[in-house]
């Protein structure tokens, strides 16, 4: 599955009305961490049919970085209808990224 580019207008439709979990990057091109993030999460939406996979720009979208209240990126949010129940700050190896969908 590939990644979706998550932006405020098509927020609701890719996340909160998915009827997989959908796990959400939020970073920002300049951030070195979220660089070492990306092609992890890049690797997880090619491995785990079953979930999505979003990233938002924190730039080019800071209402919803606001709305979910990300201070520090990367900021990696699990949703599950439509609510989000997990969440991680900072670069992270795969293998946490993974528990944090389980």
């Amino acid at each position: 599955m590939s990644v979706q580019t998550i932006t405020k207008e098509n927020f609701e439709a890719e996340v909160l009305q998915s009827d997989k979990s959908v796990l959400v990057d939020f970073w920002a091109p300049w951030c070195g961490p979220c660089r070492m993030v990306s092609p992890i999460v890049d690797e997880i939406a090619g491995e785990r049919p079953d979930i999505a996979v979003g990233k938002v720009n924190v730039d080019e979208q800071p209402e919803l970085a606001a709305q979910f209240g990300v201070m520090s990126i990367p900021t990696l949010l699990v949703f599950k209808g439509g609510q989000a129940v997990n969440k991680a700050v900072g670069a992270r190896p795969k293998e946490e990224l993974l528990s944090l969908l389980d």
